[in-house]
């Protein structure tokens, strides 16, 4: 499996989404990119590294893969708007800080409000694979983690959610 797969498996899930809710005539341009903003903050939320004022842990590691591949979904959503089927397979770590990762994929998705660029989601699609990295997630754990949880979201309209 690769990214083109994710990205196929992605767009089957948009495509039925947005028939089975009755979305033809709807942008979802900005709304994937507040829930991107929105996975993105439950991701940091579980990976407490901003949390400078607690002791307690990061939750476990199949938490914080089930958050990053919930992003990852809209990540893959958004570039599915920009018309790409795949994308650049190198991760950009932008600081080894966590914090500072976090902070630079807010900066870039907010950039992408209201306008495609191919480049800044190329730039978007290589800061998230570089948080992935910093999380400690090899591509086949991303992979897996994404079909995983793809399934799970076809479960979740099967049953109305």
């Amino acid at each position: 499996m690769g990214f083109k797969e994710l990205f196929e498996m992605q767009n089957q899930l948009n495509e039925r989404i947005v028939q089975e809710h009755a979305l033809h005539n709807e942008d979802l341009y900005d709304k994937r990119l507040l829930a991107l903003l929105v996975e993105l903050g439950e991701l940091a939320n579980e990976t407490r590294c901003f949390k400078y004022w607690s002791v307690k842990p990061p939750s476990s590691d199949s938490v914080i893969l089930e958050e990053y591949v919930d992003g990852l979904h809209f990540v893959l959503s958004v570039g599915l708007d920009h018309g790409l089927q795949d994308a650049i397979k190198e991760g950009t770590v932008v600081s080894e800080d966590l914090t500072s990762q976090f902070l630079c994929l807010y900066r870039t998705i907010s950039e992408l409000q209201g306008k495609k660029d191919t480049q800044l989601f190329s730039r978007l699609f290589s800061e998230y694979l570089g948080l992935g990295h910093l999380l400690g997630f090899t591509e086949e754990t991303i992979f897996k983690g994404y079909y995983s949880k793809n399934q799970v979201n076809h479960q979740r309209q099967d049953e109305g959610y």
